[in-house]
């Protein structure tokens, strides 16, 4: 209990040591002097709160929000002081933000409670006292012996000790923590692996020293201790021996292992990486709105309580007036407490300008708007059944201000489908013709008749893309035979059950796959033996060693023993990894045609080899045991023992594999660029490669003058090519310039010339970065981000590679490619295919930026028009903190009677059709830079109200004058009746004035707009109506009724409001005609070309005169008592296709965003 309060506290120490030790089965040493050394238990915490601390936590969290904080204070002042109004106009409504996020965000740590619950209590069988043991997960601890069967998931990190397998290995798939869907090979050492019953098991005496925990899923550095008859017998483990918590057993019936990793040090808990709070740039704007509006309070308070001194001291009558006699302890008070005293009043008395409840509106905005995208079915892909993913609601209105887009080519731009094409074999070109090489210059008659048996470098060529790899096989016994097999199955001389190979590569898989077709199948792999068949001849081969690939090798190698016993070393990879370390062979002409290949656009490996002698052999498996076993340095010591082996090797040849492009990729990048939006793309390709790509896909245009920052090997040298281009850019009176740099020119460029290169940059309207490591491709993105101008940047990605720039961008989008779900899982937002971003930011990013702008500069607006009245009105009664509103319409002005009109507008608007939007890109440069919260647009918003203030004010000051009598009965009009008028004035005006605002009506702006002013009216008939006994005082008994009896107020009601938006009307219609926005132009052309629908309709469209294409129309048509699909009255001549192809100027366009103006007469 003390430890778990420790934790909990974080007083609880770290890890003393380095590493830690485990004792299989918790066999510990029986001297006294061995102290265990303590580990985390198996409970998964994904939660943010207990049942203790919610409450306190999450006012913390709350309160740290300016706004809350500062009604916060507001309230305790109404409280400590004699204030004006009543701490309920305070209290209130910040009770009501605070619970409303408090149960948003209680709901969604019980969701996660639920969760875990369901985790950590999961059953699993685990060895104790020499029998297998049920148990809950959460119970496991570490050194327990755990047993897992086929298709379930690992419940803690285990080093693997045996599995039904003779060979002791066991097939995983590991989709849930990397994306990756093949099968992954791991092993258990030869001590541990023909322990295959619990009697064995409990009999086994080992322990396993490995590291600390640590988040890499692809490092563990380990060894195993296993005493066998007195004699202790050491062992290396590495990641090929641990199966990681979260990954799934397959194609094997069970395994035990022992827990080395616990709860929340598991692999997969220590990635569950909190993500840095993105903060929109509205957000920003809305943080710097409510500072300013907080000046104008202070100014407000300050200038009405120097007033009130001013008017008391100019006559004392209005000091102490006869009917309020002050009191002793009033005339001795103190003058600055009492200074105080009145500041604070005014400050309670104005405090609602600072519009406490738009933080909640722009939360239920941002989640509610959030589901459109999920929602749209241009976003869904048919083939792959994916949709649209939001996982993050916060930077929707971000997407329509993106200036910078960086993308990755590979599985992004491109399809990542590998095809086999050419290969390059001893410095002969070949291409695969019907399952038989090629070579260049023959016509496809000769190749038929050729054999398909090759010998030589050609046959030591194939073998060696056929064993370098590290393919798993699934077999399928189907017959070869069934229609729709593989009509080449049979042509090179073998026959057998059909195989399917699962690689982690899309390369490899291509590659092997190719092989096979020609001849050179891989047809088995079980441990230590690797199995090929050579057209029709089975070879078997002895896999001695397996030098993983690497990034910083870029290339991987696997040491044989061939049947006739000799070592052989097979090494594939990147032409900068293989050609510098070769000493023989065609280097020359396989140069060539790497860079032939390139151009063409495809993938490009060099295969090469080593033989080894024995002598050779024996010191190359002397180095790596030794660096395998290291506990410290492993890493560093294996690449020196790789460096070591991986040299004078004999170059085979390269291979070519193309990668599609998707569909549509010229069309979006061309989109993109119209909408003002400069594309990057940063690619780990080389660069003939990444240009060809590019150019294919329109990044670059053939008549682009394309730069070039290539090979760079100093600074100076690096400096003097970019001063070099930037003088270039000057004088070349081209319109565009394509900029190509590599990685290593990239260091330098960053490192001295950081300026320099953003000149060049901003110049050009591509950007092509080749040979990009991770790191670097983040790094460019924050070089954008952080320059000067600040602007928007997006990172689009596939792969785990492109987490650190997705990350690091504003916003960044994962692409559910074929790389595993790493991207999509560390992203704001998930598509399916690149074409789809298009869409995402020219309409979705448009809508989501417009409507909360407006909602933002609405929300200070109105409480501008709600509050300046209050101030004026203390001119008139000697600043004497007399509320001109009554307190129940102090408190429900935001939360009841002016809320929903601009949620729904928020939710709805649309200032042009969809695709309007998506067939002129051009439109999304009228909402750039923030231009619809720029400090001009807020400023005409804040004088706009204080305009609407002075007009409600004083046009009932002056309609309702003194001198009037108003009543049935004669009765002038009071203090409450006048207030109330004014009230009544400016919840209709900002009302309507949203209303002209509205572009797009729909049936529930309808319902809102004209429901929020029929609400006040009659809730005041009630709340003024009768007399309730729960409340104190009542001064608007009878008051509104009063007030609508005379036939004056209508007149002065109407009259107000007229000449309050007249202007409006007025400069909207001169601005329409006289200096149109493009946006505009495109809204007279949207409005005159687009299909009436009906109220409902109108939320959805329909494809090819299907039905609606979400549950949402069906669940509002039963709302609302429309007609079902089929209905006889549906079918009506009046009404318009429910197709938009059927239209000619408009696509099929599913979306539920694919809105159009209703039809009247249904509304």
């Amino acid at each position: 209990m003390l430890r778990w309060i420790r934790q909990q506290l974080g007083f609880d120490p770290p890890h003393q040591s380095d590493t830690r030790t485990i004792y299989v089965a918790n066999r510990f040493p029986l001297n006294g002097h061995y102290v265990p050394q303590r580990f985390a238990d198996n409970r998964i915490i994904s939660s943010k709160y207990t049942i203790w601390n919610f409450v306190p936590k999450n006012l913390f969290e709350q309160f740290r929000r300016i706004a809350n904080f500062y009604f916060l204070i507001i309230f305790l002042v109404q409280l400590m002081i004699d204030t004006p109004t009543s701490p309920v106009t305070s209290g209130l409504p910040l009770f009501f933000v605070i619970t409303v996020t408090a149960i948003k965000q209680g709901y969604e740590d019980w969701l996660r409670h639920k969760a875990d619950n369901e985790v950590n209590g999961a059953p699993v069988y685990v060895v104790r006292s020499g029998s297998l043991v049920q148990t809950r997960s959460k119970n496991i601890r570490v050194g327990d012996i755990v047993r897992v069967a086929k298709d379930e998931t690992f419940p803690v990190d285990l080093v693997l000790l045996s599995s039904e397998r003779p060979d002791g290995t066991c097939h995983v798939t590991t989709a849930s923590l990397d994306g990756e869907t093949n099968l992954k090979t791991h092993y258990s050492v030869a001590e541990t692996s023909v322990c295959q019953s619990v009697s064995q098991l409990e009999s086994l005496q080992a322990v396993v020293e490995c590291q600390q925990p640590e988040a890499d899923l692809y490092r563990f550095v380990g060894r195993i201790t296993v005493t066998q008859h007195g004699e202790e017998i050491v062992r290396p483990l590495g990641p090929e021996n641990l199966l990681l918590r979260g990954a799934r057993l397959k194609n094997t019936k069970e395994i035990f292992g022992v827990a080395v990793y616990t709860g929340m040090e598991s692999k997969m808990a220590l990635n569950y990486k909190c993500k840095s709070q993105k903060r929109s740039a509205v957000e920003k704007s809305m943080n710097s709105f409510l500072i300013m509006y907080l000046v104008i309070l202070l100014s407000e308070a300050v200038l009405s309580t120097i007033l009130k001194y001013a008017w008391q001291a100019e006559d004392n009558k209005w000091d102490e007036p006869f009917y309020n006699r002050k009191t002793e302890q009033e005339r001795n008070s103190s003058p600055i407490l009492k200074f105080i005293s009145d500041f604070l009043a005014f400050l309670v008395l104005y405090n609602f300008i600072i519009p406490i409840s738009l933080y909640v509106t722009v939360e239920m905005q941002k989640f509610l708007g959030s589901f459109f995208i999920g929602w749209d079915m241009d976003l869904y892909h048919e083939e792959s059944d994916q949709k649209a993913q939001v996982n993050t609601s916060d930077l929707n209105e971000e997407l329509g201000q993106v200036e910078y887009v960086f993308t990755d080519k590979t599985g992004t731009l491109t399809e990542n489908e590998m095809q086999f094409r050419e290969c390059s074999i001893n410095g002969t070109k070949f291409r695969e013709v019907n399952s038989k090489l090629v070579p260049e210059g023959l016509t496809d008659e000769c190749s038929a008749a050729s054999s398909p048996h090759m010998v030589g470098d050609e046959l030591l060529f194939l073998k060696a893309v056929a064993l370098c790899h590290t393919v798993q096989i699934s077999h399928d016994s189907s017959d070869c035979h069934a229609p729709g097999s593989d009509p080449f199955s049979l042509i090179n001389g073998f026959s057998s059950s059909h195989m399917e190979y699962y690689a982690s590569s899309p390369d490899e898989k291509a590659l092997v796959e190719a092989a096979k077709r020609i001849g050179v199948a891989f047809t088995s792999s079980n441990g230590d033996t690797m199995e090929i068949k050579t057209f029709g001849k089975i070879e078997k081969f002895k896999l001695l060693h397996v030098l993983e690939f690497d990034p910083n090798r870029r290339r991987m190698s696997v040491i044989l023993q061939t049947p006739s016993g000799a070592q052989t070393m097979f090494t594939k990879g990147a032409e900068s990894a293989i050609l510098p370390f070769s000493s023989s062979g065609e280097m020359e002409k396989t140069r060539l045609h790497v860079d032939e290949f390139a151009l063409k656009g495809l993938r490009t490996l060099v295969v090469a080899c080593r033989h080894f002698s024995p002598e050779q052999y024996q010191e190359v498996d002397r180095r790596l045991n030794a660096a395998r076993t290291a506990l410290q340095q492993r890493e560093e010591k294996l690449q020196e023992a790789f460096t070591f082996i991986e040299k004078d090797l004999h170059l085979l040849g390269a291979t070519g594999v193309e990668d599609k492009l998707q569909d549509k990729v010229q069309e979006t990048i061309e989109a993109l660029r119209l909408a003002g939006i400069k594309v990057w793309v940063l690619t780990g390709d080389k660069h003939e490669t990444a240009v060809s790509v590019s150019l294919s896909c329109g990044h670059f245009h053939r008549t682009m003058n394309v730069l070039e920052l290539l090979q760079q090997r100093s600074d100076n040298q690096c400096a003097e090519q970019l001063r070099r281009l930037a003088r270039r850019i000057k004088e070349d009176h081209v319109i565009q310039h394509g900029l190509v740099v590599d990685g290593a020119s990239l260091s330098l460029a960053l490192r001295e010339h950081e300026k320099l290169f953003m000149e060049v940059c901003k110049n050009c309207s591509a950007v092509l970065c080749c040979r990009m490591s991770p790191l670097q491709k983040a790094k460019v993105v924050r070089l954008i981000k952080t320059s000067p101008e600040k602007p928007i940047t997006l990172a689009v990605g596939d792969g785990a590679n492109d987490v650190s720039m997705i990350q690091e961008a504003h916003v960044g989008i994962g692409i559910m490619g074929k790389e595993g779900r790493q991207a999509v899982r560390n992203s704001d937002y998930a598509i399916a295919r690149f074409r789809f971003l298009a869409k995402l930011l020219l309409v979705h990013g448009h809508f989501y930026y417009i409507r909360i702008a407006t909602l933002v500069q609405y929300f200070f607006y109105k409480n501008v028009c709600f509050i300046t009245p209050q101030f004026l009105y203390q001119f008139f009664c000697l600043f004497s903190q007399q509320t001109l509103y009554d307190s129940v319409y102090l408190t429900l002005y935001n939360i009841c009677f002016t809320s929903l009109p601009i949620l729904v507008y928020s939710l709805f608007e649309q200032l042009v059709h969809p695709h309007v939007l998506q067939s002129k890109p051009a439109l999304y440069r009228d909402i750039s830079k923030n231009s619809m919260l720029s400090f001009r647009t807020f400023l005409y918003w804040t004088l706009l109200g204080f305009c609407h203030a002075f007009v409600f004010f004083f046009g009932s000051y002056i309609l309702m004058g003194e001198d009037t009598s108003l009543m049935g009965n004669g009765q002038m009009f009071g203090n409450w009746t006048f207030g109330t008028l004014v009230f009544t004035v400016m919840v209709i005006t900002v009302t309507l004035k949203l209303a002209l605002e509205t572009h797009f009506w729909t049936w529930m702006n309808h319902f809102v707009t004209w429901g929020s002013i029929a609400f006040y009216f009659i809730f005041s008939l009630f709340y003024g109506g009768i007399i309730w006994p729960f409340l104190h005082t009542q001064d608007m008994y009878f008051v509104f009724v009063q007030l609508l009896s005379s036939g004056s107020a209508w007149f002065a009601i109407f009259i107000i409001v007229i000449t309050c938006l007249f202007p409006d009307v007025i400069k909207k219609v001169f601005y329409r005609h006289l200096r149109p926005t493009h946006t505009q132009k495109s809204q007279s052309l949207s409005a005159s070309q687009a299909p009436a629908l009906s109220c409902v309709e109108s939320l959805c469209c329909y494809q090819h005169g299907q039905s609606g294409c979400s549950r949402l129309v069906g669940f509002m048509e039963q709302m609302t008592g429309h007609c079902h699909n089929g209905a006889p009255h549906c079918a009506s001549a009046g009404r318009h296709s429910r197709s938009w192809g059927d239209h000619e100027n408009f696509s099929n366009d599913r979306s539920i965003l694919t809105l159009s103006p209703i039809e009247a007469t249904h509304c």
